[in-house]
């Protein structure tokens, strides 16, 4: 009996050992499969702005497929309850942003036209009168479904993309990673984009694109280029301000000890890549971009002065060099006097997208509650605009108008509380964050988000698929700031 009680003990053991060394071999497998996830992360925010700014279909349908593909790695890389985990930490703008892709669907779901009819009257009436719909047929929200479907797609590939970084980036390393990345795309745009401004050339080097004197890297508009630059610049800022020295300088002995330090760090490659990216800004000759970067730069620069722990008189510093050195050297030769003349000789009586508002608004007293539907605006605007406006608009000038003709003004309201709550936790980052890194991170998400609110009012930069995942990002990182990486064991080392 008691040997047959001790066989039983053995094979227990030998599977209590087996189930073990699966769990283990899973977990390896788990985080090799994660790393390689996390690469392919890394290699799609590398690619979307090359191909125009993924603002053709082929390229934004390579962005969505990568973008499921990546959602769909992230989940099989860790268990359901892990991702619920890291999720949770983020709940507000899981939900926040959820809801709006959930709007999004519905407005491309055919309902019964009585729930059309109470939800919006007018698009009930257009489909009834004018689209050949029958009058108890069920239809949907949308004026343009094919159009519909398409920003639906693009819509939740950004959110896909947005909760993949969520759920990945669960480490410094690879903040830093995501971080030093958006820095070098950012830098190679701007390098690419000079380049071509300056070289004089007719055609652009890759594709064939007519070639100008303004700067616009692979974009096709200067001023997706420019707002590009902008976020990525914030990035670079951000991690910039992270690598400062906390402690005081009391001698000319530590001033020229923390010089030598930066420049055999990467520090010095890091200021390079910012006076690149401000180059290329004041190249696009844009003047709203170049208006929100520096305009950002000076509230969040404020802000950090006010609310960040142990800083130093490097942070000040740094802020002054950053006025002194590249707006007035760099800018001066590179042509920072032309975007003031330009923006001196801006007026609304030549600024011909203010026509186009004044029609655009009429769209949306039309159509307030549940809007015209994502993507319409291509071809609904046709049925309002003058006379007087001979152009072709695929694209209200003004995020803020876009979205509330295309989704409605409720809508259009989430979605903007969204995006200042995300910026309120990237200011509350600044502050309550011990963490350089995190405090860095936060500063970036505040003056990319304060930016990027000034240059939607005159432009369509969430239209170009590139500058809307990296936006995207943007928020990520600083929810991230402000809720995760919460380990206190870390030794960050950010040179």
């Amino acid at each position: 009996m008691a040997m047959a009680d001790q066989v039983r003990a053995n094979k227990r053991r030998r599977l209590i050992k087996q189930m073990q060394h699966n769990h283990s071999r899973k977990k390896i497998q788990n985080n090799r499969l994660s790393t390689i996830t996390f690469g392919a992360f890394l290699l799609l925010l590398f690619w979307l702005p090359i191909p125009l700014g993924s603002n053709r279909p082929w390229a934004w349908a390579i962005m969505e497929v990568a973008s499921f593909a990546i959602f769909a790695m992230t989940i099989l890389s860790y268990s359901l309850s892990y991702i619920r985990q890291s999720l949770g930490l983020y709940w507000p703008i899981v939900i926040g942003l959820g809801v709006f892709v959930l709007f999004q669907l519905i407005q491309i779901t055919p309902l019964p036209a009585p729930m059309i009819k109470l939800l919006s009257s007018n698009i009930y009436y257009l489909k009834s009168q004018y689209i050949n719909v029958s009058a108890d047929a069920w239809m949907s929200l949308s004026l343009d479904q094919v159009q519909s479907q398409i920003a639906t797609l693009k819509g939740l590939s950004y959110y896909l993309l947005m909760l993949s970084c969520l759920v990945l980036v669960n480490n410094f390393n690879r903040l830093k990673l995501l971080l030093i990345s958006i820095i070098v795309i950012g830098t190679w745009q701007a390098f690419y984009g000079s380049l071509m401004a300056l070289s004089g050339s007719e055609k652009s080097f890759v594709l064939g694109l007519n070639n100008s004197s303004a700067a616009n890297g692979s974009f096709v508009y200067k001023n997706h280029f420019a707002n590009y630059i902008m976020m990525s610049l914030s990035v670079g800022m951000g991690y910039l301000v992270a690598t400062l020295n906390k402690d005081r300088l009391r001698s000319g002995r530590d001033h020229i000890a923390n010089a030598l330090r930066m420049l055999i760090s990467g520090k010095a490659a890091l200021r390079i890549a910012l006076a690149i990216m401000v180059i290329a800004l004041v190249i696009s000759r844009s003047r709203m971009g170049n208006t929100a970067f520096f305009v950002a730069l000076s509230i969040a620069g404020v802000m950090a002065l006010w609310l960040m722990r142990d800083k130093s008189r490097s942070l000040l510093f740094l802020l002054l060099s950053i006025f002194v050195v590249d707006t007035i050297i760099l800018g001066a030769y590179f042509g920072i006097d032309k975007v003031k003349t330009r923006i001196e000789n801006t007026s609304i009586a030549n600024e011909a997208r203010v026509d186009v508002n004044e029609y655009s608004v009429e769209l949306v007293q039309l159509f307030p509650e549940t809007g015209t539907g994502g993507g319409s605006y291509y071809s609904i605007f046709e049925t309002v605009k003058g006379q007087d406006v001979k152009a072709f608009f695929d694209h209200a000038h003004n995020d803020y108008l876009q979205f509330a003709i295309e989704y409605g003004i409720p809508a259009s309201i989430w979605l903007l509380i969204v995006v200042l709550i995300t910026l309120v936790h990237a200011i509350r980052a600044m502050k309550h964050r011990n963490s350089r890194i995190l405090q860095g991170v936060g500063f970036a998400s505040t003056m990319a988000i304060l930016g990027m609110l000034m240059h939607m009012s005159v432009d369509f930069n969430l239209q170009a698929p590139a500058n809307a995942m990296l936006f995207h990002m943007i928020i990520a990182l600083a929810w991230i700031s402000h809720s995760g990486l919460k380990s206190k064991n870390y030794v960050e080392d950010l040179s």
